[in-house]
């Protein structure tokens, strides 16, 4: 499949199937993220996989009760490594871990999407108790919660866009 037919195609699944990640996918996942650009190569992002349902459930709740975090069987959050500071200082913990660890994101979820499985980027979560549930030492900051698994129910359709003069401007 063409990556921009991949792209077009993704979208945010909230309905999940009981049936378990393929091994084999979780370990192309952890590739596409080991695989991402990152500043100075420092790859300050770290990946938690959780496939135990208490923990799933935990996650949901500090997700602001979002119950399909929980129905989803394999849950990644996603953090970013405060030690980037060590090299780039406030620019690099403010700036580029998000970025990198955004770009890591986007990466598993295209993955995801070309072996047909459905993800939702969740950032709607209170940090504290994902922190607690996880016990994440304190060089890691989390900023994303992506469920995975195989869609129950698929949005139909995409979501309007902008225009093309909208959103890429010539100089």
């Amino acid at each position: 499949m063409d990556i921009l037919d991949i792209i077009r195609q993704r979208r945010s699944v909230r309905d999940f199937i009981e049936r378990e990640v393929p091994t084999e996918v979780v370990e192309e996942m952890i590739e596409a993220i080991r695989w991402t650009p990152s500043a100075g190569n420092l790859q300050s992002r770290r990946f938690y996989f959780i496939q135990n349902a208490a923990v799933r459930r935990s996650l949901a709740k500090a997700a602001l009760d979002q119950r399909f975090i929980a129905q989803a069987p394999l849950v990644i959050v996603a953090c970013l490594d405060r030690t980037i500071s060590v090299r780039y200082g406030d620019r690099g913990v403010n700036l580029y871990a998000i970025q990198d660890t955004s770009a890591a994101v986007m990466n598993l979820m295209l993955l995801a999407q070309a072996r047909g499985l459905g993800t939702c980027w969740v950032g709607a979560f209170n940090e504290f108790d994902v922190i607690e549930t996880l016990d994440l030492p304190d060089n890691l900051r989390p900023i994303a919660i992506v469920p995975v698994g195989y869609p129950g129910k698929v949005p139909p359709g995409a979501q309007k866009r902008l225009p093309r003069e909208s959103v890429a401007l010539f100089v």
